[in-house]
C-alpha cells in the first residue's frame, strides 16, 4: 500500500515535526492541508485555525480527510479529541508520551482508528534508516496500512503498547538527555574551557561534548517536554542520581568498582561485543573527521557540514 490517494490534514504542520509529515505525505501523492494558527505557506495550503476551537472551515477539512496528523503539544492534542470524535479518518499523534492520550481516547469512547507515533530522531534528519515507535490506541486496517507507508519511508517501526512506549522513552530519551545535560552542568562547575578540553579530549569525552552541543543547542521546550511529561521521568532521574552516588561509593575499593562495572555491563546483555565494535567504529570516524578540521577552528571544511549531520 502507498499513501498515493486520499487527503491528509496535518494539524501543526508548520512546526518541525508537522513539516516533516507534510513533505513525506505530499511526496507520496496525498493532497495535504495544514491547519495551524501560526500563518500561511507559499503554496496556499494552510488554513489558519485552532483545532481546539475549530471554525466551520476547520471542521469541514477535518471531516473530509482520510488521515489526520496531530503534530502538536499534548495539551492541544487532548483538547482536540472532541473535534475528532466523529471523524472516520485515521488519526495519528506524534506525542512523546502515550499513556495519557491512551486514557483520554478510552474515556472519550472513540472506536475509530487512532495511532500514536514517536519518531525517535530530529525531524530535519528524516525517517530513512531511523526508528519510529508505533502505539495503536485503536487498531485496524488503516493503521496497518499507514505503518507500511512509514516503513516505505525507510523507517524501522517498533509496535508496542502505551506503557511500554513510555518506559522505553524514559530510558532512551529522559535518561540520555538528563545524563548529557548533567555532564554539561558539571563541566561548567569545574571551570574548564572548551578549548582546553578539546585540546586533550579522548574520544569518549569528545563524543559527550558533541552530544552536549547538540542537546544544549536545541529547543528547550522540546527537551523540557521529555523531562516533564513522561510519567517515568522522575524515577528515571532518581535512578541516575543514585547510580552516580554508587560510582562515588565504589571508588573506595577496587573490588567494589569492578563489581559496579560488571553490573553496568550487564545492562547490555549479549549485545556488549556488538556495541563495543560500534563504538570503535564511531571513534574512528570522529578521529578521521577531527583530522580533516582546519587547525584552530571548530568547524568542518566548507561544504562538508551537511554530510556530518
Amino acid at each position: 500500500m502507498t499513501a498515493a490517494s486520499g487527503t491528509a490534514t496535518v494539524v501543526g504542520g508548520l512546526g518541525a515535526v508537522g513539516s516533516m509529515f507534510v513533505e513525506l505525505l505530499r511526496a507520496d501523492g496525498l493532497t495535504v492541508t495544514v491547519v495551524d494558527p501560526a500563518g500561511s505557506d507559499p503554496d496556499g495550503d494552510v488554513v489558519v485555525g485552532d483545532i481546539t476551537a475549530p471554525s466551520d472551515w476547520v471542521v469541514d477539512i477535518v471531516e473530509s480527510a482520510s488521515i489526520i496528523v496531530l503534530a502538536v503539544p499534548e495539551q492541544v492534542a487532548l483538547a482536540a479529541l472532541p473535534t475528532l470524535q466523529t471523524s472516520d479518518a485515521l488519526v495519528v499523534d506524534t506525542l512523546s508520551v502515550k499513556s495519557r492520550m491512551d486514557a483520554a481516547i478510552a474515556d472519550a469512547g472513540r472506536v475509530q482508528e487512532f495511532l500514536g507515533l514517536n519518531p525517535m530522531f530530529r525531524p530535519s534528519l528524516g525517517p530513512s534508516g531511523r526508528s519510529v515507535i508505533a502505539v495503536p490506541y485503536v487498531d485496524g486496517p488503516q493503521t496497518r496500512k499507514f505503518l507500511d507507508v512509514v516503513r516505505s519511508w525507510g523507517a524501522s517501526v517498533a509496535v508496542m503498547d502505551p506503557d511500554r512506549h513510555d518506559r522505553l522513552a524514559a530510558a532512551t530519551q529522559v535518561l540520555t538527555h538528563a545524563s548529557v545535560l548533567a555532564f554539561g552542568v558539571a563541566l561548567a562547575e569545574l571551570g574548564l574551557s572548551a578549548d582546553e578540553l578539546l585540546a586533550v579530549a579522548p574520544p569518549p569525552h569528545r563524543t559527550l561534548l558533541a552530544l552536549l552541543a547538540r542537546i544544549a543547542g536545541g529547543e528547550p521546550e522540546v527537551y523540557w517536554d521529555v523531562q516533564a511529561g513522561n510519567p517515568y521521568a522522575g524515577a528515571t532521574r532518581k535512578a541516575l542520581a543514585e547510580a552516580t552516588a554508587q560510582v562515588d561509593t565504589a571508588t573506595r575499593a577496587l573490588g567494589d568498582f569492578t563489581t559496579l562495572m560488571k553490573v553496568a555491563e550487564a545492562a547490555l546483555g549479549d549485545r556488549s561485543d556488538e556495541l563495543n565494535a560500534e563504538c570503535q567504529s564511531l571513534f574512528d570516524r570522529i578521529a578521521e573527521g577531527h583530522r580533516r578540521l582546519p587547525k584552530g577552528t571548530g568547524r568542518l571544511p566548507k561544504g562538508t557540514e551537511s554530510r556530518a549531520r
